[in-house]
Protein backbone atom coordinates (compact mmCIF):
# COMPACT_ATOMS: atom_id res chain seq x y z
CA UNK A 1 0.00 0.00 0.00
CA UNK A 2 3.03 2.50 0.81
CA UNK A 3 4.35 1.31 -2.45
CA UNK A 4 1.49 2.28 -4.49
CA UNK A 5 1.20 5.98 -2.12
CA UNK A 6 4.59 6.29 -2.60
CA UNK A 7 4.15 5.81 -6.80
CA UNK A 8 1.27 7.92 -7.10
CA UNK A 9 3.02 10.58 -4.86
CA UNK A 10 5.97 10.01 -7.34
CA UNK A 11 3.68 10.80 -10.53
CA UNK A 12 1.56 13.93 -9.94
CA UNK A 13 3.38 15.36 -6.91
CA UNK A 14 7.54 14.48 -7.12
CA UNK A 15 8.58 18.10 -5.66
CA UNK A 16 5.50 18.27 -3.29
CA UNK A 17 6.05 17.90 1.07
CA UNK A 18 3.77 14.99 0.39
CA UNK A 19 6.23 13.52 -1.48
CA UNK A 20 8.85 13.67 1.78
CA UNK A 21 6.21 12.25 3.64
CA UNK A 22 5.37 9.74 1.76
CA UNK A 23 9.15 8.50 1.28
CA UNK A 24 9.63 9.01 4.89
CA UNK A 25 6.29 6.87 6.06
CA UNK A 26 7.90 4.44 3.61
CA UNK A 27 11.80 4.53 5.05
CA UNK A 28 9.94 3.67 8.65
CA UNK A 29 8.28 0.67 7.34
CA UNK A 30 11.31 -0.43 6.06
CA UNK A 31 13.00 0.17 9.40
CA UNK A 32 9.98 -1.68 11.21
CA UNK A 33 10.58 -4.83 8.80
CA UNK A 34 13.87 -5.28 9.80
CA UNK A 35 15.59 -3.75 6.80
CA UNK A 36 17.54 -0.42 8.22
CA UNK A 37 20.20 -0.20 5.36
CA UNK A 38 17.24 0.11 2.97
CA UNK A 39 15.98 2.48 5.22
CA UNK A 40 18.69 5.08 5.57
CA UNK A 41 19.40 5.34 1.92
CA UNK A 42 15.70 6.36 1.75
CA UNK A 43 16.29 8.98 4.75
CA UNK A 44 19.63 10.57 3.86
CA UNK A 45 17.93 11.63 0.18
CA UNK A 46 14.38 12.57 1.97
CA UNK A 47 16.49 14.49 4.50
CA UNK A 48 18.81 16.38 1.88
CA UNK A 49 15.62 17.22 -0.38
CA UNK A 50 14.67 18.41 3.31
CA UNK A 51 17.00 20.90 4.01
CA UNK A 52 17.42 22.12 0.33
CA UNK A 53 13.42 23.15 0.43
CA UNK A 54 13.14 23.87 4.00
CA UNK A 55 16.33 24.41 5.95
CA UNK A 56 18.63 22.72 8.70
CA UNK A 57 16.32 24.08 11.36
CA UNK A 58 12.58 23.07 10.09
CA UNK A 59 11.20 21.27 12.55
CA UNK A 60 10.35 18.20 10.51
CA UNK A 61 13.55 18.13 8.69
CA UNK A 62 15.38 17.84 12.32
CA UNK A 63 12.69 15.11 13.16
CA UNK A 64 14.03 13.71 9.61
CA UNK A 65 17.63 13.82 11.17
CA UNK A 66 16.33 12.19 13.89
CA UNK A 67 14.84 9.17 11.79
CA UNK A 68 18.61 9.10 10.60
CA UNK A 69 20.61 8.73 13.95
CA UNK A 70 17.83 5.77 14.82
CA UNK A 71 19.01 3.61 11.53
CA UNK A 72 22.52 4.42 12.21
CA UNK A 73 21.99 3.38 15.76
CA UNK A 74 20.20 0.18 14.29
CA UNK A 75 23.23 -0.51 12.26
CA UNK A 76 25.86 0.17 14.60
CA UNK A 77 26.93 3.24 12.93
CA UNK A 78 28.42 4.87 16.19
CA UNK A 79 31.38 7.43 14.87
CA UNK A 80 28.38 8.92 11.84
CA UNK A 81 25.49 8.74 14.46
CA UNK A 82 27.54 10.51 17.18
CA UNK A 83 28.98 13.14 14.68
CA UNK A 84 25.61 14.30 12.04
CA UNK A 85 24.02 14.24 15.86
CA UNK A 86 26.16 16.30 17.81
CA UNK A 87 27.58 18.67 14.70
CA UNK A 88 24.73 18.92 12.87
CA UNK A 89 21.26 18.44 14.69
CA UNK A 90 21.38 18.92 18.34
CA UNK A 91 22.62 22.58 17.45
CA UNK A 92 20.23 23.15 15.24
CA UNK A 93 17.12 21.20 17.60
CA UNK A 94 18.17 23.61 20.30
CA UNK A 95 18.51 26.43 18.47
CA UNK A 96 14.96 26.37 16.28
CA UNK A 97 13.02 23.79 18.75
CA UNK A 98 14.09 24.44 22.35
CA UNK A 99 16.35 22.12 25.05
CA UNK A 100 12.87 20.55 25.85
CA UNK A 101 11.29 19.95 22.71
CA UNK A 102 10.56 16.11 22.40
CA UNK A 103 12.68 15.86 19.47
CA UNK A 104 15.60 17.74 20.98
CA UNK A 105 15.24 15.15 23.88
CA UNK A 106 15.34 12.27 21.79
CA UNK A 107 18.78 13.17 19.95
CA UNK A 108 20.39 13.75 23.07
CA UNK A 109 18.95 10.34 24.05
CA UNK A 110 19.77 9.01 20.73
CA UNK A 111 23.47 10.46 21.29
CA UNK A 112 24.18 9.18 24.50
CA UNK A 113 23.30 5.61 23.25
CA UNK A 114 25.76 6.08 20.16
CA UNK A 115 28.38 7.34 22.67
CA UNK A 116 27.63 4.40 25.57
CA UNK A 117 27.36 1.50 22.87
CA UNK A 118 30.38 2.49 20.98
CA UNK A 119 33.03 -0.20 21.65
CA UNK A 120 35.99 2.18 21.12
CA UNK A 121 34.59 4.78 23.73
CA UNK A 122 36.94 5.72 26.85
CA UNK A 123 35.68 6.16 30.29
CA UNK A 124 35.06 10.00 29.98
CA UNK A 125 33.17 9.56 26.64
CA UNK A 126 31.00 6.42 29.06
CA UNK A 127 30.62 9.38 31.59
CA UNK A 128 29.49 12.55 28.91
CA UNK A 129 26.77 9.55 28.08
CA UNK A 130 25.73 8.75 31.06
CA UNK A 131 25.60 13.14 31.58
CA UNK A 132 23.62 13.80 28.94
CA UNK A 133 21.07 10.72 29.30
CA UNK A 134 20.91 12.32 33.26
CA UNK A 135 19.93 15.77 31.82
CA UNK A 136 17.54 13.73 29.18
CA UNK A 137 15.65 12.01 32.03
CA UNK A 138 15.53 14.99 34.38
CA UNK A 139 13.54 17.07 31.54
CA UNK A 140 11.63 15.03 29.90
CA UNK A 141 10.29 14.41 33.53
CA UNK A 142 9.97 17.71 34.51
CA UNK A 143 8.18 18.21 30.73
CA UNK A 144 6.35 15.24 30.66
CA UNK A 145 5.77 13.67 34.08
CA UNK A 146 7.68 11.14 35.51
CA UNK A 147 5.19 8.72 34.00
CA UNK A 148 5.44 9.50 30.69
CA UNK A 149 6.52 6.77 28.31
CA UNK A 150 9.56 8.28 27.15
CA UNK A 151 10.49 9.41 30.12
CA UNK A 152 10.29 6.14 31.76
CA UNK A 153 12.28 4.53 28.37
CA UNK A 154 14.41 7.15 28.93
CA UNK A 155 15.25 6.22 32.34
CA UNK A 156 15.78 2.08 31.89
CA UNK A 157 17.93 3.89 29.11
CA UNK A 158 20.06 5.30 31.60
CA UNK A 159 20.13 2.13 34.36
Amino acid sequence: VLEANLALNRRYWSHDENMLVAQNNYSICLDDLGRPDEALVIYRAVYAKMVANFGVSHERTIHMGNNIAGSMLTLRLWDDCKHFTRDQLLPAARRSLGPDHNITLGLGQNLAIAIEQDPESTRDDKLEAETIMQDVVRRRRLVFGPTHPDAVQAERTLS
